[in-house]
């Protein structure tokens, strides 16, 4: 058996409002100094502070959080005692807070005993809210915390837990207006991948499906023109829309190849997320697609591609990314990237073994072995063809 688990969604313009239905009386708000500076965190307290309410703001949430940042934030939450949290900002916010909201009501717990299998018992002191203020990453749909052990130089990607979904995800479209182009370019990519991955992974599902589906057409229809036009009202919810759908489907099913392998880059070589899935994106379909081209030729019909043949469609499907990509200004390869030939084979061996043991590697349609990893990791260097 298996479960369908979603955050109740307010969405649409106003959305924000909805703060005032959610009960809640000592209220802490995570997010990064960006987010407060460009006036985001006072749009949240004006609205929290219709009702009497105590809000304080820990604003210090690094990019890609560390275990240290979110010890850092559950001992803010410890001295504050709230009983509503509020996860303000992109992936990395969200994420702090999912951790630090679990490490405030257990305190007895490491961040590394964090896993599926952990009982968290969650919900005895607060409550968790999530607010994007981008549209890729969908953790604000997802029961999974992308942390960084700092010590080993990578990210785990076991911190999770189906009580981590957030109680309540609020998509107002003024959080995305004028997003930077990169930044919609390397969230909205990241949005696209998690839809298709979800949908060809060994752990799909019906439900999973129409979501993934879905996401994906709406992220390939508007994030060119949200990044077109950044103050695109409707293109910043068909976004925030697509990007909360892309979370549900691969929150309750899972990504895959592209996402060990950006995993492991964003570790290594710290590169944003979206721009280490998105790199990685076109090779490993191109990889994985041997055991899943039906699955792959489904997803390039709702873009709008149409052949017979599921093996021509996903090739085409590969060409419509890249030429996103290109649109996106996203580079098709690390070499594109400014990773260096050198540092690149130098940390090749980091990279095969944090790839080879991810979660995300052995629910993939085709699961590589280290000489396959080996050899996608060079084509996804070089930009080149996988025929293998």
């Amino acid at each position: 058996m298996w479960w369908f688990t979603s955050p109740r969604i307010a969405f649409g313009e106003d959305a924000l409002e909805q703060l005032n239905n959610i009960e809640g009386d000592r209220v802490l708000i995570v997010t990064d100094p960006v987010v407060r500076k460009l006036g985001m965190v006072d749009l949240v307290v004006n609205e929290l502070k219709k009702e009497p309410r105590s809000v304080e703001v820990f604003d210090q949430v690094e990019p890609e959080p560390s275990f240290e940042n979110v010890q850092k934030a559950a001992g803010f939450a410890r001295g504050f005692q709230p009983d509503l949290i509020v996860g303000l900002g992109g992936g990395s916010c969200i994420d702090a807070a999912k951790a630090a909201w679990v490490l405030y009501e257990r305190p007895d717990l490491a961040v590394d005993a964090v896993s599926p299998l952990t009982k968290l018992d969650l919900r005895k002191k607060a409550r968790l809210v999530a607010i994007p203020t981008t549209a890729g990453t969908g953790s604000d749909a997802t029961w999974v915390a992308m942390l960084t052990d700092k010590a080993q130089n990578m990210k785990l990607d076991y911190f999770a837990s189906r009580e981590l979904v957030p109680d309540f995800s609020i998509l107002d479209p003024r959080f995305v207006l004028g997003l930077p182009k990169q930044a919609t370019a390397y969230t909205g990519i990241d949005a696209i991948v998690q839809g298709i991955e979800a949908y060809v992974n060994q752990w799909r599902n019906d439900f999973s499906d129409c979501m993934a589906l879905q996401s994906v057409q709406i992220m390939f229809e508007y994030v060119p023109k949200a990044f077109d036009n950044p103050d695109d009202v409707n293109a910043r919810q068909k976004t925030q829309i697509g990007s909360t759908m892309s979370g549900l489907a691969f929150g309750n099913s899972q990504v895959g190849l592209i996402h060990a392998l950006g995993h492991a880059l964003g570790a290594v070589f710290h590169l944003p997320h979206g721009l280490a899935v998105g790199v990685s994106c076109p090779y490993a379909i191109q990889f994985s697609s041997r055991n899943a081209a039906a699955r792959y030729s489904d997803i390039a019909r709702v873009i709008g591609v149409r052949d017979e043949s599921a093996e021509r469609a996903t090739e085409m499907l590969v060409e419509s990314l890249k030429k996103l990509m290109v649109r996106l200004s996203i580079p098709l390869s690390l070499r594109n990237a400014g990773i260096s030939q050198r540092d690149f084979e130098e940390s090749l061996p980091t990279l095969i073994e944090q790839t080879g043991r991810s979660t995300c590697t052995f629910v993939d349609p085709r699961v590589p072995d280290v000489e396959e990893i080996r050899k996608l990791l060079v084509c996804v260097y070089d930009g080149s063809k996988v025929d293998f």
